[in-house]
């Protein structure tokens, strides 16, 4: 068994009575099995540096700059890093190592696979008829079986369809908020890096500084369609060097401008900065939220890796260099008071400016594409489960499964963070707005775990208020700041995010109430028989494909198409695509056809893997090769194949779509109605699978809400 990317069940067999106690040779294998996990949590580690922590690690470049600070003193200095400090320490190290990472669904992270645990564990899905939970489902932290039973909330959301409903839009607001950050991080990221060359060269202007780092983010997004595995090499060592000289830097600094700068560890100047500041001190929260940028993506990538390997990468590397080097800024702030503006580099010894400008900038890249990937990745799986609309996504890599490019996905982002840029320039600018999408996503998080704490782990209540009142009120209060600066840029990724999640919500819950139809309105083998047996339905010459969504049982198109036409061709194969998160699947396994009892008619299921071309070959063709396979014992019904296959081909396609009745409510009437617009706009629910357009039948059918 694999949970979280590494072996849990390694200790089984050590674990076992043996006569006389475990051998030495035992032993040597238990220690080397041992050290294999270390070192391969190790490289794991060293991996997440490229990948899950270019965010965060690259914040100290507009932290300061996107503060608003006028005439701050020493003691606000003081203030802001005992802030940031015990931000990092409480959200970092408390909330999402210690707490959130065990929060995963079969080794996935994220809010949305929160949602899913949840739904798992009680019936709190948006429909009341769809059940999610399931009786076999493997317990978490050795529950028991009384604690099967639905707690106190999970009764409250499976009686109320409104907190239903208010837990899947929050869900997914935190997924979209996630896309949100990819947008902005490229932005902020490189036009900060890039935004070093003014130092030595005063003359560069600011335009001059957006423009270098929009031509940058466009070749950037225009590289996205040959995957990243030719670089991704790369990522990992740049991300390592600047992980490691930026606290270099920063101990230098704290022993030449202020070493007494761990004073400000102590919480009351935290106390006294806001007794100084006031709300002044207050609004500056949008500033220092920034410090945790990017923390998010530990939980959210953790299917990509391990929790222990994530673990050790934060304490030992990420959560250090942080802390020392907005040490280090904040040291040399303190003696530079007015500097914050240029915080990042100005406090850059000369002799290692150039490198680290150099170092800098790559890292910003990094951080850029490790945000642009994660969105692609986020897009692809909404597609997959059906929570988002069709768009193309192509794999870019035979190995990978995350590794992935959407066209329409990868322009929009570029439009949008070269629009940030042109239209925002200024590092405090797009802070503003940035500091909506980190705390959001953490608030909601915060929300999320609390939840799964009462419903699924059962912890005691005294607890939970433990974890969820701190770090309520702590993520409250930055959401209040931040909120703030809505206004003045913070609108930005709110708007996007709250457009992308109503565009997700339409779109699930209409796929959803389609889903509940179908299975509620199935045409039964035994239904299909008794419709063949009518006298005015004709079976005509020809091969019939007759696509479906659901597997267990026919779509209701079907009865709809055989009482309209009065007819079914004399051989007629039911096709449903399924989905599959491997590579390859073998082509032994790619097509399985099975009888469905009336004469002629079959069911296959087309299964294919993420690396697997749907359009390679003659589908029809591949599909009738297993057909005749599976019934050559039998000549006549082999005969009444072939001569169906000479006949001719032909592909059906139900489109069913919805009609809101005046009687349906209000929340019908708006979501379907948008969902029928998604659906109109949206690509087609097959891909190209080779079959010629003359070939192609779609039936439609209303189905009254």
């Amino acid at each position: 068994m694999r949970r979280n990317g590494a072996h849990v069940d390694l200790e089984a067999d050590h674990l076992s009575p043996r006569r006389g106690g475990a051998s030495a040779a035992d032993q040597e294998q238990a220690e080397a099995e041992e050290g294999g996990n270390l070192r391969k949590d190790l490289l794991l580690a060293y991996k997440t540096l490229g990948v899950v922590f270019g965010g965060l690690v690259t914040s100290p470049l507009y932290v300061y700059p996107s503060m608003n600070l006028a005439s701050p003193t020493k003691e606000d200095y003081m203030g802001l890093y005992s802030i940031m400090f015990w931000t990092l320490t409480l959200i970092g190290v408390v909330k999402y190592v210690g707490i959130a990472l065990n929060a995963d669904d079969q080794g996935e992270g994220g809010t949305f696979a929160m949602y899913s645990l949840l739904c798992r564990h009680a019936d709190i899905g948006i429909l009341p008829s769809k059940k999610v939970y399931s009786e076999e489902e493997p317990l978490l932290h050795n529950q028991s079986a009384t604690n099967r039973r639905p707690s106190w909330l999970g009764r409250f959301f499976e009686r109320s369809i409104t907190a239903r409903r208010v837990l899947l839009f929050m869900a997914i607001l935190g997924m979209c908020m996630l896309i949100g950050d990819g947008i902005l991080t490229p932005a902020i990221s490189v036009l900060s890096a890039i935004d070093g060359l003014r130092g030595p060269f005063p003359s560069v202007s600011k335009p001059v500084v957006e423009a270098l780092s929009a031509a940058i983010l466009i070749g950037l997004f225009l590289l996205q369609k040959y995957g990243t595995s030719k670089v991704s090499f790369l990522f990992s060592p740049i991300m390592a060097a600047w992980t490691f000289t930026t606290p270099i830097i920063g101990v230098y600094s704290i022993i030449h401008y202020y070493p007494g700068i761990f004073k400000a560890i102590s919480p009351h100047y935290i106390v006294r900065f806001f007794l100084r500041n006031k709300k002044e001190g207050w609004r500056m929260l949008g500033g220092t939220v920034l410090c945790i940028t990017g923390a998010e993506a530990m939980f959210a990538d953790l299917g990509h890796f391990s929790k222990k390997g994530i673990q050790i990468a934060f304490l030992s590397s990420i959560y250090p260099s942080l802390v020392l080097t907005y040490a280090g800024q904040t040291a040399y702030l303190i003696n530079n008071l007015n500097d914050f503006s240029d915080g990042f580099y100005k406090f850059v010894p000369r002799p290692v400016y150039w490198p680290m400008f150099i170092i800098a900038t790559l890292a910003a890249i990094v951080a850029s594409q490790s945000l642009i990937s994660a969105t692609f990745s986020v897009i692809k799986q909404s597609v997959v489960l059906d929570y988002f609309p069709r768009v193309k996504v192509v794999h870019t890599s035979q190995d990978k499964e995350g590794e992935v490019y959407s066209p329409e996905t990868n322009y929009i982002l570029m439009v949008l963070c070269v629009g940030v840029i042109l239209g925002f320039g200024a590092g405090n600018s797009i802070g503003n707005a940035f500091g909506v999408v980190v705390i959001m996503v953490m608030l909601i998080t915060t929300i999320m775990l609390a939840l799964v704490m009462i419903i699924i782990w059962r912890t005691p209540p005294a607890l939970v208020a433990l974890f969820f009142v701190p770090f309520f009120v702590m993520e409250g209060s930055y959401v209040s700041a931040v909120f703030t600066k809505i206004p003045e840029g913070g609108w930005l990724p709110f708007a996007v995010s709250m457009i992308l999640a109503l565009i997700m919500f339409g779109w699930y819950y209409g796929r959803q109430r389609k889903m509940e139809y179908e299975m509620a309105n199935k045409v039964t083998v035994e239904r299909l028989a008794e419709l063949l047996a009518r006298p005015e339905v004709q079976r005509v010459p020809g091969l019939c494909f007759f696509y479906s969504n659901i597997q267990d049982g026919l779509t209701p198109v079907l009865g709809h198409y055989i009482k309209n036409m009065g007819s079914l061709h004399q051989a007629t194969v039911f096709v449903t695509l399924r989905y599959l998160l491997v590579a390859k699947v073998d082509e032994r396994e790619r097509i399985l056809v099975r009888r469905l009892g009336p004469s002629g008619v079959y069911g296959c299921t087309v299964q294919y893997g993420y690396a697997d071309s749907l359009c390679s070959g003659d589908l029809a063709a591949q599909v009738v090769s297993h057909l005749r396979r599976h019934v050559e014992a039998a000549a006549e019904e082999a005969a009444r194949l072939e001569a169906a296959w000479n006949a001719g081909v032909v592909h059906v396609r139900g489109k069913m779509r919805f009609y809101v009745g005046e009687d349906a409510g209000w929340f019908d009437k708006i979501m379907l109605g948008f969902y029928e617009f998604l659906h109109g706009i949206c690509r087609s629910a097959l891909p190209a699978l080779g079959m010629p357009l003359q070939q192609r039948v779609e039936i439609g059918m209303l189905y009254k809400v």
